[in-house]
């Protein structure tokens, strides 16, 4: 399978069995295959940006984040397949493609991100990943464990 930036994907189960102690969200709810991963191709590095189609509660977030600090660079909404779906940036985690499950598809076509949503969501990412590094972590996730773990299965292979 060819993983590209922009396109949504599914995750398999054996990455949360495996990773279940770094702070993910869950990939079930309600016994459907969710949620729908936004993802970004890095070499062998993806990072999977998590949608949402609860906006209101989001929305809450970002006007509190918004009233705090000024911005919110960690949760966008924006209108996706025609609905408007959280895009949870603060909820990213690092994988390998051996994980993924199956890429989002819709009448038998592959889901692409429109190109404006890609570029908000890629520049948000890079501000968020830019703090990471200047030591203000805003991801709920353990990425600087999960690299370390990816890294050696990459080492193994």
């Amino acid at each position: 399978m060819t993983i590209k930036t922009g396109y949504l994907y599914h995750i398999k189960d054996e990455f949360f069995e495996k990773f279940s102690n770094y702070n993910l969200m869950k990939n079930h709810e309600k016994g459907k295959t969710r949620p729908t991963y936004f993802t970004i191709k890095e070499q062998d590095i993806l990072w999977f940006i998590p949608l949402s189609t609860k906006v209101e509660k989001y929305q809450k977030l970002i006007d509190i984040k918004t009233k705090k600090y000024g911005y919110c660079n960690t949760i966008l909404i924006r209108e996706i397949l025609n609905r408007k779906h959280a895009i949870l940036i603060q909820n990213a985690f690092p994988t390998l493609e051996k994980y993924i499950d199956h890429i989002h598809v819709i009448n038998g076509n592959p889901v692409k991100v429109i190109e404006t949503v890609k570029n908000d969501i890629l520049k948000n990412f890079e501000d968020v990943m830019n703090e990471h590094k200047h030591g203000i972590n805003l991801f709920f996730a353990d990425i600087n464990k999960m690299l370390k773990a990816l890294d050696q299965e990459l080492i193994k292979n």
